[in-house]
């Protein structure tokens, strides 16, 4: 199935009854970036912007975890989004962050539910149109239909590692899964969870557009990913997990999970197993 859409397709639905577009750029420490400032200074005509950290379960220990369905469906009402509205999420570069929004909102109840392919480096770069500041939200209403069975929790992540039922994609760069550089957050172990196969999130794109469903497909291959089997996802902290997601979806992949808390809970903690080197 095809969840990526091009400029000209958000182009020409913007300002339509029904079509929601968000922002949902977001960045790491190291970046030095402040996502809603450059939201405000300037973004796709009519987006809202939604912030990774603020909705989040902010009583976990971890950073930007999922919030409750109540929760997210509240916060999407605020912003105006509706849960039967067709939704185009992006980000700054294209595919750092805008697909674990895109899996939120599916998994929350939403199902039109696209990404605009470049983001918003490739929309500025065609020379589109932008505003700057926030529109005023429309009222809007989203309606549950969550589907917590799309999450793995760390008991389940436990039991995963240890009977291998099902393969473990890590969207972490090659020197993090191999522990050949060390974590960007402190205090957590180096390596990987044994028996993951390394796919870093960077490989999904190229100039900022998202692969064909054949490079897509061989990249799995090349990893060891049996499409034919269940996967879960993973990353540093449950973000980018979701652009492997995204990837095995377009395939019609639907036998996939995400494990939201990743490396930020596996690794921190002393009593899990980690491995270094290559897969």
């Amino acid at each position: 199935m095809n969840f990526v859409v091009s400029p000209e397709w958000v182009e020409e639905r913007l300002g339509k009854p029904g079509f929601s577009v968000i922002d949902a750029s977001w960045y790491l420490p190291a970046h030095n970036r402040d996502p809603k400032a450059e939201y405000l200074a300037g973004h796709l005509p009519g987006a809202v912007f939604f912030d990774h950290d603020a909705i989040a379960d902010t009583s976990s220990g971890l950073p930007h975890t999922l919030p409750s369905p109540e929760v997210f469906a509240a916060e999407m009402e605020a912003l105006g989004v509706g849960s039967d509205h067709t939704i185009v999420v992006y980000d700054g570069p294209g595919y750092l962050a805008a697909p674990r929004l895109w899996w939120m909102l599916r998994m929350m109840g939403a199902s039109d539910v696209h990404v605009l392919d470049g983001g918003l480096d490739g929309w500025r770069g065609e020379g589109r149109a932008q505003e700057t500041g926030a529109p005023a939200p429309v009222p809007a209403t989203f309606k549950l239909d969550a589907k917590p069975h799309r999450v793995t929790s760390f008991e389940d992540m436990r039991e995963i590692v240890a009977s291998g039922r099902s393969q473990i994609a890590d969207a972490r760069s090659a020197a993090r899964f191999e522990a050949a550089e060390p974590e960007p957050r402190a205090g957590m172990r180096a390596g990987h969870m044994p028996g993951a196969k390394s796919l870093p999130s960077s490989s999904f794109a190229k100039n900022g557009r998202f692969k064909s469903p054949e490079e897509l497909r061989a990249l799995f291959e090349e990893a060891g990913i049996d499409l034919s089997k269940p996967v879960v996802t993973t990353c540093g902290s449950g973000v980018t997990a979701a652009i492997i997601t995204l990837a095995l979806e377009t395939l019609d992949h639907a036998d996939n999970t995400l494990y939201d808390g990743s490396w930020s809970e596996w690794g921190s903690r002393d009593d899990t197993p980690v491995a270094t080197g290559k897969a």
